[in-house]
């Protein structure tokens, strides 16, 4: 504070001049706006998606489901010298029909992908914590598998096509990348030994590379086909022994997610589909891994109070009974084709008519359930994930 006063002058009129050092009015206020702006995104972001934090990777089930049942029917369809009356059947159908199955899967699967992705941008924390747990990175597998399972079922183009090939390319490539990871930890990290993660999901590793193989013979490249099969069906033998010994650590699925022991026979019937890709026959190495789908098959469906905890209320992992019985169905169409006999074609009979069945009631039970889709007490979602905040957020507060 300056003051001047002239001697001459009467004290009234002395002028006095104060200054005011500068307010950090400004900096508070730039940081309230930076607040605020933080807040509105964080608002905005719950608003737009408040789901994508309950999301995870284990929808594709329904998606991988669709897209099994769109190849069972083109299979079926298909001209053969088998004359059944399912096949005769579904020949008979409009070609439309197929289209719109087709068409179902390409928007399930379009619109679950969409929604990951915004997860992986918004969420990525919850995503990384997905990656760690036991049985959400094994369905880190699942929007792989089911793009290869849409490209192989495609009314539009064949394998011979351009578009087929670069496609294939792209959904191989995450399949390949997660082997490389998720194979590599199980004999070289202390912390994640096969014998300590393993659970019946695991085999949707050993399934995505059967079904690139078998995408791979497809269009002639059956040097690409053997290479992804050896390594399947290489870590198959492994799962399949660690699983049958059942090591403590093996034991840490919860009940609610038991449908996922279906995938025991889901693995060698997709086994047996690609083996008669790459070999352009029927022979007995696909027919012994259809005898053991088979085996496996009796054996579940034979202890049906191993599933009575998990049927008490509607959850997604109910989807895990279709793709199974999808392929074993596919399997057991190749069979009947070779074989010929009525067995063969009561087996192709009953598994396809069970396969639609059941992915018919899935798709009724999951409408009329819409709203308990996404819980918070999914086991594969850590109570912590819940309550991250977006990666917005976390962007803006780290400036």
């Amino acid at each position: 504070m300056d003051s001047s006063c002239e001697k001459s002058k009467p004290q009234s009129q002395c002028q006095v001049t104060i200054q005011v050092p500068p307010s950090s009015s400004t900096s508070t206020s730039s940081s309230t706006d930076e607040d605020r702006y933080s807040a509105e995104t964080t608002t905005t972001t719950t608003l737009l998606f408040p789901f994508l934090k309950r999301f995870h990777a284990g929808y594709f089930r329904i998606s991988f489901s669709l897209c099994g049942q769109a190849l069972l029917w083109k299979t079926l369809s298909e001209p053969t010298q088998d004359n059944h009356a399912l096949r005769r059947l579904v020949r008979r159908l409009p070609e439309s029909a197929f289209v719109l199955l087709w068409s179902l899967a390409l928007a399930s699967l379009a619109a679950l992908t969409l929604l990951y992705l915004l997860k992986c941008l918004l969420y990525y924390r919850a995503v990384k914590a997905e990656f760690c747990h036991h049985v959400g990175v094994n369905y880190l597998f699942a929007p792989s598998i089911s793009w290869l399972l849409l490209l192989q079922s495609s009314p539009f183009f064949g394998p011979n096509h351009a578009y087929y090939l670069v496609l294939w390319s792209l959904f191989s490539l995450p399949v390949l990348l997660l082997d490389i990871k998720i194979y590599g930890q199980w004999f070289t990290k202390g912390k994640r030994f096969l014998s300590a993660v393993a659970n019946p999901t695991s085999l949707l590793s050993v399934i995505g590379n059967l079904v690139g193989a078998r995408a791979a013979a497809e269009m002639g490249w059956k040097e690409s086909a053997v290479c992804l099969f050896s390594l399947g069906f290489a870590h198959y033998l492994v799962l399949f022994v660690t699983l049958y010994q059942r090591f403590s650590g093996c034991d840490r699925l919860p009940a609610m997610l038991r449908p996922v022991f279906f995938l025991f026979f889901a693995a060698p019937s997709m086994a047996s589909l690609a083996w008669v890709s790459i070999s352009g026959n029927y022979d007995r190495p696909s027919k012994m891994l259809f005898f053991l789908s088979l085996f496996l098959f009796a054996s579940l469906v034979s202890r049906p109070n191993l599933f009575k905890k998990a049927m008490k209320k509607f959850h997604v992992a109910w989807w895990a009974y279709s793709f199974p019985l999808t392929v074993l169905a596919l399997a057991s169409a190749h069979y009947a084709q070779e074989v010929k006999g009525g067995v063969a074609h009561g087996l192709m009979l009953t598994l396809s008519v069970l396969s639609v069945l059941v992915s018919l009631v899935l798709l009724v039970f999951t409408v009329i359930n819409t709203n308990h889709l996404l819980q918070d007490d999914d086991p594969v979602l850590s109570p912590s994930t819940l309550h991250l905040p977006s990666t917005n957020t976390n962007t803006t507060a780290t400036k």
